[in-house]
């Protein structure tokens, strides 16, 4: 994993698209312009593991928001959002269906949810 940073607009755009109607969806929102990620080493797809902030053994809780959308070359993409067994977001999981790097974070408009 890199270093933390902080969210990137595109990031913030498309996490927010994906998880406004979910439950604790804008508390969730509310808390990204100040959230750490780590960009995950997928080979360049864009998946970010969130920062533990807590300093506290994280495991995998469950997936709370999942999407796809068509990256700037037509190659589908998919999009998992994922919280830790506390409900604090913990990864956001992208998954180009040919596993090359993505080219560019989707529109709003471009995101096609997919009920959980």
């Amino acid at each position: 994993m890199s270093a933390n940073r902080p969210l990137r607009s595109e990031e913030i755009e498309l996490i927010t698209a994906m998880i406004s109607e979910s439950p604790k969806g804008n508390q969730l929102v509310g808390s990204l312009s100040e959230r750490l990620v780590e960009d995950m080493k997928d080979g360049g797809m864009g998946s970010l593991r969130f920062s533990n902030t807590e300093r506290r053994i994280r495991k995998f809780g469950k997936k709370i928001a999942e999407a796809e959308f068509d990256d700037e070359d037509g190659v589908l993409v998919s999009a998992t959002i994922n919280v830790d067994d506390s409900g604090t977001l913990f990864e956001l999981d992208i998954w180009k269906v040919d596993f090359s790097p993505l080219k560019r974070y989707p529109k709003f408009v471009d995101i096609r949810k997919i009920p959980i």
